[in-house]
Formats: structure tokens, sequence, C-alpha cells
């Protein structure tokens, strides 16, 4: 069975100790933010999630979702799961008070996100995409639809989706075919089909609000004639209850290699009425809002299923009796040394602690950004934030299900045998974790979006400065007594992420102009380009004060440098040259 215990320690330390939670009472809005009340919700996250959440991962991947006539059942104790989940207000973290949210940070809401995806990724897809929908029309949405969807979605009594991909399109959402006919009442009858919808039918709720993007008739050709349409499985009464069906009809779900508690359906829109979100022709701007939120969500996906890799991984490592030690026997009482005492096990095991660690110190550094670009009232401050965010959301999502699905991975070799079957849950987490990899853009077209949009956007604006931060503290912090060799590890990576940047700084730049040739190097990019952003982050971690520099802004540099970590000792301890290279020197 799957081991997993919420790594509150780690969590609290990145929150309070490298990105300054105290701080966030500054901004508006947080006034009564504090580290206690954080602390408080963390916890009751994580005995809810382990007691209620967990228990349900392998029995609901086992059974997996039911479909007869149109009808999607979850799997046993999915609902009663979910309607305890939303009657504790676990899903309005971060939704507006005027809404019924409970107006907390982003950054919060991050790690319980994590402790609900490390504990069960299927269910945890249900109350992400709503947040998403929520995201979307509390940004675009009119008034009238704002009152109206809003406080459904914070509550979780209504479900939200996105209904993007179609049959002949995915990542080219240009070629869709799906229509949006304007009509005498100010509505829109949408008529189309789209797949791969998750949680676009189920039993949780008592409606689901889809997010469609459609065509309107006088629609230019490409991406610039696509719209957003809210279209709900029931329609609303008056007073919000639920009315009438709408021409909403799931044609099936898909059998899938894993996440199979989570209902990935075909869904088709039969001149289903809709509403208009935001402008019209316009609706990628609007939907952009959902997918970049998860986007972030996807990599958080990703960084829990590592942790829950990991930890079930080390539990089997200290129980596993196998072999001795090479150094000498370190349990004589038993027949052999569990293996955790083998280098290669530990190996892998550190492997996957450090990968989780410096994932999380970023994740967080970005959502603390997040919080910053919505409430700050500088707007210099605010716009830091953005260009911050903009820039490693594709990172985030790419490095974080990337190193996920290795964790994975690293803890099946760690079972051996036992990681193969389906006994201790090692197998259902990499089946689980792949997906993190394709959907809400593949990691290839993350790697796009990186090289092809967000390097060159505003003449490098936001790259130079986040290396601008990178070389300062690299500048700082190399002088310093045991740094040396952690400095020496991430300045080489630095100038070679710092390349790509450089001819964007010039408006005649060819590479402007001509932007093939770089985003032909787009996945090699990719590949080493985040492990600065995540090195940096894990670097952070480690024991030594080292003051930011004053004109770097908030957004941007995390707050303060942890005061512990791995020991001083071992960062002091210098390199040591190979007996056989001191041989190989000439006489």
């Amino acid at each position: 069975m799957l081991t997993y215990t919420a790594p509150l320690r780690d969590m609290r330390f990145v929150l309070h100790e490298l990105h300054d939670s105290a701080g966030l009472s500054q901004l508006p809005g947080f006034e009564e933010i504090t580290p206690d009340l954080m602390d408080t919700i963390l916890d009751e996250a994580a005995r809810f999630i382990s007691a209620t959440l967990l228990p349900l991962n392998a029995s609901g991947d086992a059974e997996g979702c039911h479909y007869e006539n149109g009808v999607v059942r979850t799997p046993k104790g999915f609902k009663e799961a979910y309607q305890a989940f939303v009657g504790g207000g676990w899903g309005a973290l971060n939704a507006d008070p005027a809404y019924g949210g409970q107006g907390l940070p982003e950054c919060l809401g991050k790690l319980v996100e994590e402790m609900t995806c490390a504990s069960n990724l299927a269910f945890g897809l249900y109350p992400g995409l709503s947040h998403g929908a929520y995201l979307a029309l509390e940004s675009h949405g009119s008034e009238a639809l704002k009152s109206l969807y809003l406080p459904k979605l914070a509550a979780g009594s209504w479900s939200g989706t996105m209904c993007l991909t179609e049959a002949h399109c995915g990542t080219d959402l240009g070629l869709l075919r799906t229509k949006a006919v304007p009509q005498p009442d100010g509505s829109f009858a949408i008529s189309g089909a789209k797949i791969f919808i998750s949680a676009g039918e189920h039993d949780l709720t008592e409606n689901i609000v889809h997010l469609v993007l459609a065509r309107l008739p006088d629609a230019p050709a490409g991406v610039k004639g696509i719209s957003l349409f809210v279209v709900p499985k029931f329609l609303p009464n008056t007073d919000g209850s639920v009315g009438r069906r709408n021409g909403v009809l799931c044609g099936g779900i898909e059998h899938k290699l894993g996440i199979k508690a989570s209902a990935t359906c075909q869904i088709n829109f039969d001149a289903a009425t809709g509403w208009l979100v935001g402008e019209p022709h316009k609706g990628m701007r609007a939907m952009f809002v959902m997918m970049n939120s998860e986007r972030l969500s996807v990599g958080i996906q990703g960084l829990g299923v590592g942790e829950a890799a990991y930890q079930s991984a080390a539990a089997y490592a200290r129980e596993r009796l196998q072999g001795r030690s090479l150094s000498g026997a370190k349990r004589p009482d038993k027949p052999a040394d569990p293996i955790i005492v083998h280098p290669d096990v530990r190996r892998m095991l550190m492997t996957m602690r450090a990968y989780n660690e410096g994932c999380r110190a970023l994740g967080v550094w970005v959502a603390n950004s997040l919080d910053r670009m919505e409430r700050c009232t500088d707007p210099a401050e605010r716009e830091a934030a953005a260009d911050f965010i903009g820039l490693l959301t594709p990172v985030v999502k790419a490095l974080f299900t990337d190193l996920g699905f290795e964790s994975t991975n690293l803890a099946l070799q760690a079972h051996g045998g036992h990681g193969y079957i389906v006994e201790h849950g090692i197998e259902q987490l990499m089946r689980d974790a792949r997906i993190t990899m394709i959907y809400e853009g593949t990691n290839g077209v993350q790697a796009l979006d990186l090289v092809g949009r967000k390097l060159p956007a505003d003449m490098g604006r936001a790259v130079r400065h986040f290396f601008q931060s990178v070389a300062e503290f690299i500048a700082h912090t190399s002088a310093m007594n045991g740094s040396e060799h952690w400095c020496g590890l991430l300045a080489p990576r630095s100038t070679r992420y710092d390349s790509p940047r450089r001819p964007l700084r010039r408006k005649d730049s060819p590479t402007l102009k001509r932007p093939a040739p770089l985003r032909a190097t787009t996945y090699a990019c990719s590949a080493w380009s985040p492990w600065v952003s995540c090195g940096y982050a894990w670097r952070r971690l480690q024991p030594r004060r080292c003051r930011v520099p004053p004109r770097m802004p908030p957004s941007i540099a995390p707050s303060r440098p942890p005061p512990h970590s791995i020991s001083s000792a071992s960062c002091r301890r210098p390199m040591r040259s190979s007996r056989r290279s001191r041989r190989a020197k000439p006489r």
C-alpha cells in the first residue's frame, strides 16, 4: 500500500523561512493571515487528506469510473469524500470572500494541493478544474455570470471543466470546429464535440459548468477567431437553482493508462445554450487564465506524486532486508541489513528527495509571486511578479512533471520486483504520473512557449531580471565559507541558460526576425534551463544567511535565506581529487 504523510516540516520551512510568509500580512486583504493560522490549516489539511483521500487511492484505481447511457459514476467512496472535501471548505481556500471563498494566499493553497495530489491524484482533478474555471470567469466574465456561477464553484456544489480538444485538433486549437450561433435572447447555441475532457461528467455535484471554445459565424480563421462560452450541464433558474437539462451529453469515457478514477469524457454539444465570456474572438485570452492556472497545478501534481514515490521507497528501503552493508553489518541481530544501507539505493532516495525539495521551494516561490501580483499596490512590483510568473510557468509545468515521473521510476527501481506489482502502489503512481507530462500542453509545447514566447517577450525583460538576481546571488555567496562548491555548480548552468537572451537585447536582432533557428533548439534548452531555476531555489535552502540585495524586487528575490538544512560541515568539506588522478600526473 502507498505510504504518504504530508511533509509538514518541509512545507513550513519553505513557506515561512525561505519565502517569509509573515510578509504576506503587508498585502491588502491578507492583514489577518499569520504563520500560526497557516500552520493550523496545513495541520488540518494533512489530517483530513490522510484519513479521507489516501484510503481511496488504490480502490479508486482498481474500480475506475462507470459509464452507462450518458451517466458517469465515480468509484465507491468518492462522492462521500467530495462532500466532506467541499464541506470543509478545502475547495474555496483561495476564492474571493465576496463569493463565499476564504481569501487565503495561493502559496498556502498550492501546499494543500500538493497533499491532495500526493494522496489521490485522480480525486484532485475534480476540485482543481473547478478552481481554474472560477479564475477564468472571475477575470473575464460579466457581473451577471460572476454572481451566478462563482458562488457555486467556490462552494463546490457545481464543478467546472475546460473544453478545448477536438478529435482533429489538440495543441493546434486554431483548427477547432465547434460552432456558436447567436440567439435572440443574447445566448448562443453551441454545437460540436470535445474529447479528453477531465471531469466532464460525474455524480459528485448537482451541476457541471463547461468552459467551451467555439467559433462565431463571422469568426476569422485560426486562433484569432475563437471565443469562450460558459455552457452548464443544467440551465440555472433565475434564483440560482438547477433547472432543465441543457443540450450537453457525455458520449463515453476513455479507458486510460492511469488516473482511472478521474472521468475523462467525450462531450457532445447539441445546440446547447451558452453565454459569451469576455469579448468575441478573444476566447484564448480568457481561457489562458485557466490554462496557466492548470499548468501550475499540473506541476504541483508532479511534485505531489514525486513526494509520495519518495516516501514509499524510503519506507520500503528501511524495512526490506537484503544483503549486508559494505562497511560491515548494520543490523547484526537480523539475517540481513535493510537495503537503505546500500549505496545505489541511497543514491536513488537522495535523488528523489533533492528533486522534491527543489521543486517545492520553486513552486511556493511562484505561488508567493502570484499573491504579490494580485495584491501589491506598487505597479513596478506587480509587473516584476507578472514577468516572473510568466517566465516560470512553463518551467514549473515541465520540470516538476518530468522529475515527478522520474521519481516514480526511481521508486519502482528501489522496490525491485515488488515495485512492479500492484501491492505497494508504486506502479499506480508511475501510471498516474505519466499523463502530467502530456496534458495542459505537452512538455515539448512548454519548451516552445518558454523559448518562443517567454524569452523574447518585452525584449527579454523577464529573463534579464531573473538572471540578474541569479548572478547577484552567486556573486554575493561565492566568497562565503563553504559556498564555493555550490555556487561553482550553479554558475556554469546559469551562463548556459543566460546565453539565449543575449540576442534579444536589440530590436534589430536576427533572432527576433528569424526565430526558427532558436525554436529548433527549444527542447535542448528546456532540458537544462529549468535546472538553473530549481537549483537556484534549492541552493537557497542551504545554511547560509545571504542578505538579498535591496534593489531586487521582493516578488523576484526570495525574502530571506533559511537558517538550517544540510549540515554546515558537509557544505564546507573541500572536494578531494581521486587517487587515480594523482597517479596520472606526469613525473
